[in-house]
């Protein structure tokens, strides 16, 4: 039963207040009928970690499913749900359908408060048992009419089912009352998870390796933190590289977990033509020799699966641009795939000495500029002068020079009721190089292009962002001149306030 005060999120719960507010409203909102959620995320998240601690706070029944026949599962489940109720012999169900009616049944009119169930690792039941999703529906239809206080929670790692299971004809789409994307942590939030975030230099290495991943500091790597950024290489090596621990093979797993993806080595070469810098359709379609129309359904299922995200260009309608979410996959496919027969042999340490520059290159340095668009998203939100816009990077066309000047980090602000477009930031980020005057000037003359196209750049603030730090000439034309900013290391994570001043 579930006490008349509302329990707060447990303290060993790391971060996750938003998503733990929404579960807890969902679990608590008066309302006499069922509803359904459905909790996704990609794993090692902590989902399940999360709703366990929602249930002992709660009240409820928690199964968790497993691979196995239907016969299997259901009798499994019959079990659990004997010993949830407190019956000394498990429940024997025929079939799924009188399993569903009964789960729903014991949340009927009489009880005062809401009988939470989660549904652990749905997609398991799901393909044995292809009807499921039906049966609930009816049993959701059936008692939006008749008082019921069952709050279901279906849940599941499998991000391309769970997708599914309200996209379209499917037979639950519109009738969930929450869908909750359990992500992994943001950046700075990573960095008080591993406790690195005293040493921004550290921790923006170190994200972009594991990214926001809880699982892979404690459970896999058994809380091996690097001890400071002289260590970081060593703790490379005998944490990531090295075939002894849990982390080696994991980017293979995560791949191979979704259930849409059949051939395993097409998708391993889309993503390592991503990793490799050709991130347009056609550039990952020449980079594994097929045709640009072959690759469409593999990035159909890396997208639906969290893995790949396509990212339009602000500046000019219809381009676009891939890039990998998972970091440790973008690091698998960079650095450990094109040498994995020597790492399996022990000689991690010799093939980290030779990555430094495929690391910078095709891992740091795409991640950093992520990194500084997450920025803008959130902390460095208050610090601009007007409403946010759209948010993401692009390519202005400078058909004089006959160049093109990228742009990674944009704020654009759509134009209506007869206001033009209008940029509100225009930025470039360089992981390892000392940023000058030059890269202000590009800017700038981005900037003269975009005003000479029609778009309101009377507000516009140019912004560096820079792993490796300013010239003194930069960061004095900052000083002097308004509507620059200087973004580093320090100001990413909060450790000081950036350069210059957003107008």
């Amino acid at each position: 039963m579930l006490s008349p005060s509302i329990p707060g999120k447990p303290a060993h719960i790391f971060d996750r207040g938003t998503e733990w507010d929404g579960l807890t409203a969902f679990v608590r909102r008066n309302q006499p009928h069922a509803m359904l959620g459905i909790v996704s995320g990609r794993r090692r998240m902590g989902k399940t970690y999360l709703l366990r601690a929602l249930v002992e706070r709660h009240g409820g029944f928690y199964f968790g499913a497993t691979a196995g026949t239907a016969t299997e599962s259901l009798r499994q489940f019959g079990a659990a749900l004997a010993e949830h109720a407190g019956s000394p012999v498990a429940f024997s169900f025929a079939t799924w359908d009188d399993a569903i009616s009964y789960l729903f049944a014991m949340a009927a009119p009489g009880t005062d408060l809401p009988h939470l169930v989660v549904i652990d690792e749905f997609p398991y039941l799901a393909k044995t048992a292809p009807d499921l999703p039906s049966l609930i529906q009816r049993e959701i239809d059936r008692f939006q009419v008749e008082e019921s206080r069952l709050r279901l929670l279906l849940c599941g790692s499998a991000m391309s089912v769970m997708g599914g299971l309200l996209a379209s004809t499917a037979p639950l789409r519109g009738r969930a009352q929450l869908e909750l994307v359990v992500r992994p942590f943001g950046y700075r939030a990573a960095a008080d998870f591993w406790e690195v975030a005293d040493d921004p230099a550290l921790a923006a290495r170190l994200h972009a390796v594991v990214g926001g991943t809880p699982a892979y500091r404690r459970q896999f790597l058994a809380n091996d933190v690097p001890a400071s950024l002289g260590d970081f290489d060593d703790w490379i090596c005998r944490s990531v590289l090295s075939p002894l621990s849990p982390l080696f093979r994991e980017a293979r797993y995560v791949l191979a977990s979704e259930a849409d993806i059949r051939d395993a080595a097409l998708y391993h070469s889309v993503l390592a033509a991503v990793a490799q810098g050709n991130t347009t359709r056609g550039g990952i379609a020449g980079y594994i020799g097929r045709k640009s129309v072959d690759i469409s359904h593999p990035l159909n299922v890396l997208e639906d699966s969290h893995l790949l995200i396509r990212e339009l260009d602000v500046f000019r309608a219809g381009k676009s641009q891939y890039r990998i979410t998972e970091p440790l996959i973008n690091f698998y496919e960079a650095v450990m795939r094109p040498a994995w027969a020597r790492l399996e042999s022990g000689q991690a340490e010799e093939v980290w000495s030779r990555s430094a520059e495929r690391f910078a290159a095709q891992v740091a340095g795409p991640h950093f500029e992520a990194v500084c668009r997450e920025y803008v998203l959130g902390p460095g939100r208050s610090l601009l002068g007007t409403s946010l816009g759209d948010v993401g990077g692009g390519v202005v066309t400078d058909p004089k020079e006959r160049r093109q000047i990228q742009i990674d980090v944009a704020v654009l602000e759509p134009g209506s009721g007869g206001k033009p477009p209008a940029a509100a930031l225009l930025g470039e980020a360089k992981w390892g190089t000392v940023m000058g005057i030059g890269h202000l000037e590009r800017l700038g003359r981005a900037r003269e292009l975009l005003a000479a196209r029609g778009t309101d750049t009377s507000r516009c603030t140019l912004a560096c962002f820079s792993g490796a730090g300013f010239s003194d000439a930069l960061r004095a034309e900052a000083a002097r001149v308004g509507g620059v900013v200087l973004v580093g290391l320090d100001e990413l994570y909060g450790r000081s306030v950036p350069v210059g001043a957003f107008d």
